[in-house]
């Protein structure tokens, strides 16, 4: 299988360089990564992708069988790391992919080095001693609203989860992002991600990891950025003055910024 036509490969930036492979979140492709990579691509070689069934990735090879676990999603991340021959790439990965990440680095150890975590949740349900943001009848209400009416629900959820009421432009393309999904692929890729408990998965982190959370997010409430912090020992959590679930959009160059001074420092731990 021709991996990089799979998952929509781009790569920019310094052919020697070390690479960062950019990952995007549930009803999202790459492109919400575009005011993010001129930064990154001036000293770091970025690769981009597509997860099956999102943008430009071939649509022929998704599979509910596969997909309906994150471990599909890092199976896929693996081997674009593979594809590429990438050794101790940082990761970084929005929303759900930032869980992607956590498994592809246990899976491929040699292919990941470091892990960048933006406005991460390993648990969306809350728990005794745990908050996720949201009860179990929260995510059935939210799973059935979405498969019963799916552009509908893109329509009134997308500028709620981008969190930024006051700029409506970054609203609406979070929906166009989600209506250009399939609807059977994103009710797929929704049960995967919002009934998804990785927070066991989290004690398998052992690369330098940075953690993003935005100072209000309806998703990622800020105790599920201390949690995620908690539950890694070479973790350090960054608050961005930023509001909403997707702060590479809504606030990018503070955003670049984080990412940006933990490359340095992984490259000069002084």
């Amino acid at each position: 299988m021709d991996i990089r036509r799979r998952n929509n490969v781009t790569v920019t930036g310094p052919a020697d360089a070390p690479a960062v492979v950019l990952a995007h979140g549930f009803g999202c492709d790459q492109n919400m990564w575009r005011l993010a990579v001129p930064a990154l691509a001036k000293r770091y070689r970025v690769v981009l992708f597509d997860y099956v069934g999102s943008g430009g990735s071939d649509l022929s090879a998704w599979s509910e069988e596969r997909y309906s676990s994150l471990h599909g999603y890092a199976e896929d991340v693996v081997e674009v790391c593979e594809e590429l021959d990438l050794e101790r790439a940082v990761f970084v990965g929005h929303s759900v992919s930032a869980m992607v990440g956590v498994m592809a680095a246990r899976s491929a150890p040699e292919r990941i080095g470091a892990l960048v975590m933006v406005t991460p949740s390993p648990c969306y349900i809350d728990e005794d001693g745990y908050r996720g943001g949201f009860t179990a009848e929260d995510i059935d209400e939210l799973l059935g609203s979405l498969e019963s009416n799916y552009l509908g629900w893109s329509a009134t959820m997308a500028p709620v989860i981008m969190g930024n009421p006051e700029r409506p432009a970054l609203g609406e393309e979070l929906t166009n992002s989600f209506c250009a999904t399939d609807p059977e692929i994103a009710r797929v890729f929704a049960r995967t991600t919002f009934l998804s408990d990785s927070r066991a998965d989290l004690r398998s982190v052992t690369v330098p990891t940075l953690v993003l959370e935005c100072a209000e997010d309806v998703i990622a409430p800020r105790e599920v950025g201390a949690y995620v912090r908690d539950a890694i020992p070479s973790s350090r959590l960054v608050t961005l003055d930023a509001t909403g679930h997707c702060p590479q959009l809504s606030a990018p160059e503070a955003t670049v910024e984080a990412i940006l001074d933990f490359l340095g420092a992984l490259e000069d731990p002084r």
